[in-house]
């Protein structure tokens, strides 16, 4: 997922900006709209905050913080002249000055107006400073006039936007296998041994890795949370279920991160039913299963990168991380510290310690989102 600065200007193509907004949203990215007090004669910013989803108490400052990349669609001549000169009249003309990422602009404007040598001056020097254009459009404009300077289709926007986000990232066209959730091992037909996690974790990752332009598979173990447009999903219930779908998938994947939490034991014997409750004692033998990522660790090939994850407690833990890296044959190891309040298990935040063999970092506590970034970060070095 990434956060993308929306900037809309006035003119009325700013209608078309809802519809760019609401695909973003829908492709899972949070979004931040900036509309200006020209823009606003068009579409409120009250429309824009309820298809971003945003709350109403927002930030004030929310435009000045970081983001992914920064979109101005509509953009008009005025508002271009600005960007190529640093104005900053605006929030959103005072975000460009601020950002630093891709931003993606998509002109609209009468024909004449976009021809004329002072915008086509302006164009050029946005352009050397490295803002990518997309559009105008030829077509008819909403004076009737034909020409080029109609605002480029809402889909062509969002395209090219997530190609400026996939950018050269060592992850575009790769691909990626996540697992995520927890496995859930069956006493009876009602009951099984399960664990806290939710899959956000996971989740976030196979997210950042479409994002980065990755084709991923996401093995979902009873996960909580929606899985990310454009994630192929393979439903991997159970410890057995998950350890052959790994095997299969993880053939032929480039990067293997197995954040889900398998379950190590289950019952010896599942009930073919329900177990009736009485006043008796019942005892469930527990029986070990397979080691998964120890199993993909012994197949792994050549350039292939593994990533496994452990949740663990204290120093003890990390210590046990470092150990597990190498019998386990990974190349990386994300330790999280499950005895810690806020963070983990069904958590939105994170905190967690990089393993490699040759470093540890910490990546300190924040959003799964921004954490997943972090971890594949790392990974992309090791690639």
């Amino acid at each position: 997922m990434a956060r993308i600065l929306l900037g809309v200007s006035g003119g009325i193509a700013a209608y078309k900006a809802c519809e760019v907004c609401r695909l973003f949203v829908k492709g899972g990215h949070e979004v931040v709209p900036l509309v200006t007090p020209a823009a606003e004669r068009f579409v409120t910013a009250e429309t824009f905050r309820a298809l971003a989803r945003r709350p109403a108490g927002d930030d004030v400052y929310l435009h000045l913080t970081r983001a992914d990349i920064l979109v101005v669609a509509p953009c008009t001549a005025n508002t271009l002249a600005k960007l190529a000169h640093g104005l900053a009249d605006n929030v959103l003309t005072e975000a460009a000055l601020a950002h630093r990422g891709p931003t993606l602009v998509a002109p609209a404007m009468n024909p004449r107006m976009w021809s004329h040598p002072a915008t086509r001056a302006n164009a050029e020097t946005a352009r050397a400073r490295g803002v990518v254009f997309i559009g105008p459009d030829e077509g008819e404009t909403a004076e009737g006039e034909l020409g080029v300077g109609r605002m480029a289709e809402p889909e062509d926007i969002v395209r090219a936007a997530e190609e400026l986000l996939a950018g050269s990232s060592a992850l575009k066209g790769k691909r990626v296998l996540v697992s995520a959730g927890g496995t859930r091992e069956p006493i009876d037909t009602v009951r099984y041994v399960g664990n806290r996690s939710s899959g956000r974790m996971g989740v976030a990752i196979a997210a950042e890795a479409r994002r980065r332009g990755a084709r991923v598979t996401l093995l979902g173990a009873n996960l909580a949370v929606a899985v990310p447009p454009g994630v192929e999903l393979v439903d991997t219930p159970t410890a057995a279920e998950l350890e052959r779908a790994a095997l299969v998938h993880g053939v032929d994947a480039d990067v293997v991160i197995m954040a889900a939490a398998v379950a190590d034991y289950r019952p010896a014997e599942a009930l073919a039913a329900k177990r009736p409750k009485d006043s008796a004692a019942w005892a469930v033998e527990l029986e070990p299963t397979t080691d998964v990522l120890a199993a993909l660790g012994e197949r792994k090939r050549d350039g292939q990168v593994l990533v496994g994850f452990a949740a663990d407690e204290g120093e003890r833990g990390l210590a046990r991380a470092r150990e597990k890296l190498g019998r386990k044959n990974a190349d990386l190891f994300v330790y999280n510290d499950v005895a810690r309040p806020g963070i983990g298990f069904d958590a939105p935040d994170n905190e967690v310690t990089l393993v490699t063999p040759g470093d540890e970092r910490l990546v300190a506590k924040a959003p799964k989102a921004e954490v997943a970034a972090a971890i594949l970060d790392a990974v992309e070095v090791l690639l």
